[in-house]
């Protein structure tokens, strides 16, 4: 009897023992097992390690995203496109047709590089009125062939020599060039200005407004009515400028202005030119590309608003016969034979269109004789390209390399363009 309740006593001892010791070693277990399926299972780990990739791949795409949406576009314009009838007879061909392709052979690698190439025609194109140059220039329609060919996206018709053929001469100038894939500003061919909108090409993503404007028509208006002026030509009536100005700063996120003013074979601008110039940057112009006096005239940089603004008062001549040998006895004669190729990079982003770049490209006409004929090739050369170290340096005479390394700095210097 003692024994049996001696064993019993026993063995709940060791069952009490035990029942505390159960415990202590299942949560030693699963502590255990936690720490080793952590090791196992480590979707926690991956968790964490996705999410902090996620993190940083969004970081860097908002990085990216936002480098993105940098735009960037290369426009190029010049001055004067002047076909006088020395040029036309030049281009003559035996079957009668016209070809005009020599004079841009060394341009058009240069238009090829812009996103926008903007030239300025200083004449007609009709069938109904005989091909002439000074005073009344009519060109023949191969003419817009030739600058379609170039790589010329936008032309500016905006200028006195736009009525040498009458209203139907500046309808048909506007139609050959659409012809040949050129738009044309500065003029309403449907008599509709009023209701137009103003003109404006997008290029790369880039709205870019084109306003051009005409100091006057050499009394060739004289044959319109007043509602035919006001509906056909565009003039420097200043409220309609401002106006336009206003509406490009809305509508356009760049304004480039082409007037044509100034006194002519002049090397300074007037102070009328300066005055005006100024006022339409104040009015939302970010470049002001001057012409008309046939000759380059200085640069300026003007801020606004924080931006720098550019003018030039004068682009000069781009291809014409006014040179050193025909101009002799005209002030300045020596400047009628060059140019400048305006060369612009623009940006775009989050803050606005600014001018990255600009630079002055100085330019120059070669004229060589036909051998047997009274006629000459007309070619216009980007002067990078012909002074000492440039690609054809070595296709010119040593005369016409002495010319043009005098017209290559003395065009830089007398622009000072230092962007």
């Amino acid at each position: 009897m003692d024994r049996r309740r001696s064993r019993r006593g026993k063995h709940m001892r060791k069952r009490k023992k035990a029942g505390i010791a159960g415990p202590i070693i299942m949560v030693a277990g699963l502590a255990l097992g936690v720490f080793l399926l952590k090791d196992y299972f480590p979707w926690q780990k991956n968790q964490q390690t996705q999410e902090s990739q996620a993190t940083h791949q969004s970081t860097e795409t908002e990085a990216s995203q936002s480098v993105e949406t940098v735009k960037t576009a290369r426009i190029m314009a010049h001055g004067d496109l002047l076909y006088h009838d020395i040029i036309y007879a030049s281009a003559l061909q035996a079957d009668g047709s016209y070809d005009f392709s020599e004079n841009f052979t060394y341009v058009q690698p240069w238009l090829e590089q812009a996103d926008l190439a903007i030239g300025d025609f200083e004449g007609t194109i009709s069938d109904d009125f005989p091909l002439a140059g000074y005073p009344l220039f009519n060109a023949p329609s191969s003419v817009a062939t030739a600058m379609g060919q170039a790589g010329y996206d936008v032309m500016d018709l905006a200028h006195n020599h736009i009525l040498d053929s009458h209203l139907s001469g500046l309808q048909s100038t506007v139609n050959y060039l659409a012809a040949a894939g050129i738009d044309s500003v500065g003029v309403y061919p449907d008599g509709n200005r009023a209701e137009m909108p103003i003109y404006i090409r997008e290029v790369n993503g880039i709205k870019i407004a084109i306003l051009a404007y005409a100091y006057g028509f050499n009394g060739m208006e004289a044959g319109l009515t007043q509602e035919e002026y006001d509906a056909y030509l565009s003039d420097l009536n200043q409220e309609k400028m401002q106006a336009e100005l206003a509406r490009a700063e809305r509508e356009a996120d760049f304004t480039i202005v082409m007037p044509q003013m100034g006194v002519e074979y002049q090397i300074e601008p007037s102070q009328e030119q300066i005055d005006l110039y100024h006022q339409m940057v104040e009015w939302g112009a970010d470049v002001v590309l001057g012409g008309h006096p046939h000759v380059i005239q200085p640069s300026e940089t003007l801020e606004k608003d924080g931006e720098k603004k550019l003018i030039i008062y004068s682009m000069g001549n781009f291809l014409s016969n006014q040179r050193m040998e025909t101009m002799e006895g005209v002030l300045n004669y020596q400047w009628t034979e060059r140019g400048v190729l305006m060369d612009l990079e623009i940006e775009k982003d989050h803050s606005g269109t600014r001018i990255k770049t600009a630079q002055a490209r100085p330019s120059w006409v070669k004229r060589v004789p036909r051998e047997g004929t009274p006629y000459y090739l007309y070619q216009t050369l980007i002067l990078e390209d012909f002074i000492a170290g440039g690609t054809y340096r070595d296709q010119l005479s040593p005369e016409d390399q002495a010319r043009i390394d005098q017209a290559y700095q003395e065009t830089l210097d007398h622009v000072g363009l230092n962007w």
